[in-house]
């Protein structure tokens, strides 16, 4: 086995904690991974803090992983010592059904591992990133282009793809009215992206107090959702509406916002259900959907994508001391947008 220094969490509400982890050894197909950077994302807290299901600690998060190879499998092809590479929020599947033979496996009809607090076909309880390594099957690895920094390659896996899917599954390009609700780790990856994608983007979030960093970052409108005249004035307005708040909101309200055979996509997920009333879809032809992070080869198109049209988060990187501090922050919606640990300082108490 393989020992790595890892940052864990013993309870739905401890802090932080140095420990050691085992890795297994590496099978045929295998990459050996030292992790440089892992980015925090608000799926860690949701399952850290036991909000989407009973959790077995110690659980170590963390899936937006960006590193280097340092070893690979007797059978290993697409990748060598030395490649900069990333793992998102899975790192297997069944690769067998339907959904996976398509190239979406996360929505594995057998159920994907994810990259943390999950059971691999080894029996292994899976964990996460904010640790020093972590050995990945070579088919859940994806390529960093070099004009990428590892720092900022780091949310591209979770952040990046988990808005970059519905933005092409739903069709954002030009001509086409986006709209993105919230501007946070995931909002502002989707400014960014549709933008790059040549749609026109209105940020919809509670207050105006980030509607210059909304411009900056490729919206041409930004709407105060707390003034109802917004409301009025956006109505039938949107071919797509890109929900990244993981709180319970009005989405009869949203829907509302939405032109006819357009299409609202939650790609937050608060723990609570969402209640919407069938007449808010009827009238107009419109859909309510949902969307989860990508599948691997979609997730190498958005890396290439991003490095093609230089988009890259905006982060604040940080020690791995500073975890639980930066969490608090999180909750806080005090970030601009997305938290990355610099794994180098791991082993500092």
């Amino acid at each position: 086995m393989i020992t790595a220094h890892a940052r864990a969490t013993f309870s739905s509400d401890g802090p932080f904690k140095l420990t050691t982890i085992e890795r297994r050894d590496l099978q045929a197909h295998d990459v050996l991974i030292e992790i440089q950077y892992a980015g925090i994302c608000h799926s860690d807290i949701h399952t850290a803090r036991g909000e989407w299901g009973p959790i077995n600690y110690p659980l170590v998060p963390g899936h937006e992983i960006a590193g280097i190879v340092t070893e690979v499998g007797s059978q290993v092809t697409k990748y060598a010592v030395g490649d900069r590479v990333g793992v998102g929020c899975m790192v297997d599947s069944c690769r067998e059904c339907d959904n996976c033979r398509k190239g979406e496996e996360q929505y594995c009809l057998n159920g994907m591992t994810g990259t943390y607090a999950a059971v691999d076909k080894y029996g292994q309880y899976t964990q996460g990133g904010y640790s020093t390594h972590i050995v990945v099957t070579e088919d859940f690895v994806v390529r960093i282009p070099d004009n990428i920094e590892l720092d900022a390659a780091a949310p591209l896996l979770c952040a990046g793809i988990t808005t970059y899917s519905p933005l092409r599954h739903w069709g954002a390009a030009p001509g086409k009215k986006v709209a993105v609700v919230g501007l946070g780790g995931l909002g502002h990856m989707a400014v960014k992206l549709a933008h790059a994608m040549g749609a026109d983007v209105t940020v919809l979030s509670q207050t105006l107090k980030k509607k210059e960093d909304g411009l900056r970052l490729g919206a041409s409108s930004y709407y105060a959702t707390s003034d109802p005249k917004t409301f009025e004035k956006l109505a039938g307005s949107f071919d797509l509406i890109v929900n990244t708040v993981s709180a319970k909101i009005d989405m009869n309200a949203y829907l509302s916002l939405l032109a006819l055979d357009g299409t609202l996509v939650n790609v937050g997920a608060p723990p609570e259900p969402l209640s919407v009333n069938a007449f808010s879809l009827i009238g107009q032809r419109r859909s309510f959907a949902g969307s989860m992070i990508g599948g691997i080869r979609e997730t190498q198109e958005m890396l290439d994508f991003c490095a093609e049209h230089h988009v890259a988060p905006e982060i604040e990187v940080i020690s791995a001391d500073q975890i639980d501090q930066a969490w608090k922050r999180i909750l806080a919606s005090d970030v601009r947008y997305r938290f990355v640990i610099d794994i180098s300082t791991m082993g500092n108490e």
